[in-house]
């Protein structure tokens, strides 16, 4: 029709605008770093306060004109930013304060245009189609915007609706990137991220079928019905097309949200418990597994016990892990928590990686010790500065070991780091670790216990063999965790009496 060609002509032309303002950012940043490292702060002390000020003042700068950016572009450019948002160990915090932004961002469209798509998907405007609907977005998406509205039976429900031009401009958006990433590996040659973009293409295309995200909800909602904490929008089907996604409204705040949590009355180790056991539970055991919870697809509310519930949106991003890649992560993250070195390699190699302590402290997102069997949640300032120094110095190892695990993996760190970030903003109040590892030895059971063909005597020596290995597992940890208290006595018994002071580093480790 004339108004889709029209249509076509404006996302054209504002593609070329998405291409130089892309590459603008680019160039800006890397001369800015290259300016402040070279010229202004050459001959001065890394650690004197004018090269920390300045440092930060140009990371600033980089991050603001990132945002600024991505909000111009719209679309895939503010789901980048929100992905970055979770690697906020490694990132200057400058980054990670300002890049925040984007994951409530909303290109709030005028009204005729959802008008528009709606005459398109279903022939009528969105008023027609429901009793109520208010035109003022309640929540943003990086693809979509949401709105409230009532069907005629009084149901409140929750309306996405896409950006009527994100289909048209998936395709140049894509090739602007792949360009730009072509830009940069000229210029950097180990920065080489094309084929990350090429591999999550496929995947990133499928978010914009919002049938494919409604079948993807009410898979999660099957997969998951024996967590009752667990909430998943009710799809309304007759509602729904390609870009319009109804479904059931849900109250509640975001997972990250502590003072909210604790307004409601409820529990922050509950709320960050029961988030880590769901996708614990996709990642070991269903093997279908949500790629994008940030805190804005994760919301917490009070259940009819009075305890947290969490309502999972935004089901567009799943990626799906086979049996065998999930036996040999949940084989590999318990031999991680035991450091067993020899099973660490034995199943780094299963899933294609040779550069074992490498994919192991990618995966934990936090340096690994062998001497040492606890995993503190809170990373100390030596071992933040550990993982930010490894992301630069050990920069063509970690991408080798991207290149060789499986593609499904990318996604799955991407998972594994958000719920890190979101136990982080709670305070860390639960054992991630310890918690992940016990969810990947009765995932490991599970998997046994549904292999085809399995008789009933047989299924009985595999629940058995299960048990005894989820015992030994919990007494390794536990008469570790008990070692680590004593310590912990101990040293502040010893600071109580005044035969030992507390530095910060001893403060860090106590807490």
């Amino acid at each position: 029709s004339e108004p889709r060609e029209r249509r076509k002509i404006k996302i054209l032309l504002e593609g070329v605008g998405r291409f130089f303002r892309s590459l603008s950012v680019g160039l800006f940043v890397s001369v800015d770093y290259w300016w402040t490292s070279n010229l202004t702060l050459r001959g001065i002390d890394e650690s004197s306060p004018a090269y920390v000020a300045e440092i930060s003042a140009c990371h600033q700068r980089a991050a603001d004109s990132m945002v600024k950016g991505a909000v111009h572009n719209g679309g895939i450019y503010i789901k980048l930013g929100q992905g970055l948002c979770a690697f906020n160990h490694l990132l200057p915090p400058e980054y990670v304060r300002t890049l925040q932004v984007l994951e409530d961002k909303a290109l709030n469209r005028r009204y005729k245009e959802v008008d528009a798509l709606f005459k398109e998907d279903f022939g009528k405007n969105p008023n027609q189609i429901f009793r109520q609907f208010d035109y003022e977005p309640i929540a943003a998406a990086s693809l979509a915007q949401v709105h409230k509205a009532e069907l005629h039976d009084g149901t409140s429900v929750a309306v996405k609706v896409q950006y009527i031009d994100l289909r048209d401009r998936f395709d140049g958006d894509i090739r602007t990137l792949e360009i730009l990433l072509d830009i940069v590996k000229f210029m950097h040659p180990t920065f080489g991220f094309r084929w990350v973009l090429k591999d999550l293409k496929g995947t990133l295309a499928q978010e914009l079928d919002f049938e494919n995200e409604a079948r993807n909800s009410e898979r999660c909602a099957e997969e998951l019905k024996h967590f009752k904490f667990v909430v998943v929008p009710k799809v309304f089907w007759e509602y729904t097309s390609k870009r319009v996604l109804t479904a059931e409204f849900c109250e509640g705040c975001k997972v990250n949200n502590v003072e909210e949590i604790k307004r409601q009355g409820l529990s922050l180790k509950d709320a960050s418990d029961k988030l880590i056991r769901t996708f614990a539970e996709q990642i070991f055991y269903t093997g279908f597994i949500h790629a994008d919870p940030h805190p804005g697809n994760v919301l917490v509310r009070r259940g009819a016990d009075k305890k947290a519930e969490l309502v999972l949106l935004d089901h567009g991003l799943y990626e799906y892990l086979s049996q065998r890649e999930r036996v040999s992560l949940c084989k590999l993250w318990r031999a991680i928590v035991l450091r067993d070195e020899e099973a660490m390699k034995k199943y780094s190699s299963a899933l294609g990686v040779k550069e074992y302590l490498i994919f192991c402290e990618m995966l934990l997102q936090r340096p690994i010790n062998m001497g040492e069997l606890g995993l503190s949640n809170i990373l100390s300032r030596e071992e933040t500065s550990y993982m930010r120094d490894m992301a630069v110095n050990r920069f063509e190892s970690i991408m080798q070991v991207l290149k060789s695990m499986p593609r499904p993996m990318l996604l799955v760190f991407r998972n594994i780091n958000t719920v890190r970030s979101i136990n982080i903003a709670l305070g860390a109040p639960v054992d991630r670790y310890f918690v992940m590892a016990k969810s990947a030895v009765r995932g490991w059971g599970k998997i046994q216990a549904d292999r085809p063909g399995i008789i009933p005597r047989l299924w009985v020596f595999i629940w058995l063999r299960t048990a005894w290995e989820s015992l030994k597992f919990e007494c390794a940890l536990r008469s570790e965790m008990a070692m680590m208290r004593a310590t912990r006595s101990l040293v502040n018994l010893l600071s109580y009496l005044g035969l030992l002071s507390l530095d910060q580093d001893i403060y860090d480790y106590l807490r």
